[in-house]
């Protein structure tokens, strides 16, 4: 390979990688700036916005990325209607619904998020890549499992306050992460593994459903 080449492929890693920690970055400051009382769900999920910026230089390169405008599209969407619900439920408070069972869904949620990243390490990115096959920890169950976390989440997150502007985001923002996991499945599909692995782990999202 030519020092041309090499100096492309460290460039575009090294893009990628500034990429995951800026965005990382600014989800933590934001989350450290509007949460006025750290409570102890909020500590994981500040401990996982820790370990990504660390997992940010210490990554590969993907042997294949999707840089897609449609999948661009997704993966933005998908990191910011979380942060548009905290935005929207300052400008226009929501109702009250089941607040213990959304604390308990929410806990549960930031567990299975942080599981998942302490599995992924490495393989983890903001767009859909193939890096390598993870199939062990809450990968043997389901193929998605920190989509599923998030999905939980934000089940939780409106069970405690929701409007109908927030269930609206929530609806826009799932959409986002089915069609990430088409375009993730796509790639990983690229892996000699991954027959198997699909075969042997049939459902995506919801054991028993999808």
């Amino acid at each position: 390979m030519s020092s041309t080449s090499l100096k492309l492929r460290f460039g575009q890693s090294a893009g990628a990688n500034l990429l995951l920690f800026s965005v990382t970055l600014a989800e933590l400051t934001f989350l450290l700036l509007q949460t006025p009382k750290i409570t102890f769900v909020d500590w994981i999920y500040v401990s996982q916005h820790l370990l990504i910026l660390a997992i940010a230089f210490t990554r590969g390169r993907p042997v294949a990325q999707d840089h897609s405008l449609p999948t661009s599209v997704a993966v933005i969407v998908s990191y910011a209607y979380p942060y548009a619900q905290v935005a929207l439920l300052q400008q226009i408070p929501g109702d009250v619904g089941w607040p213990t069972a959304g604390l308990v869904l929410v806990t549960i949620a930031a567990f299975l998020s942080l599981a998942s990243l302490l599995t992924l390490r490495r393989s983890f990115g903001i767009r859909p890549a193939l890096r390598s096959l993870v199939t062990n920890g809450p990968y043997r169950f389901v193929r998605h499992p920190i989509y599923l976390a998030y999905m939980i989440g934000d089940v939780g997150y409106n069970l405690q306050e929701w409007n109908f502007g927030t269930v609206a985001l929530v609806l826009f923002g799932w959409a986002s992460l089915l069609y990430r996991i088409q375009a993730e499945e796509q790639l990983l599909s690229q892996n000699g593994n991954w027959k198997k692995y699909a075969a042997s782990v049939r459902y995506r999202l919801f054991p028993g459903l999808w």
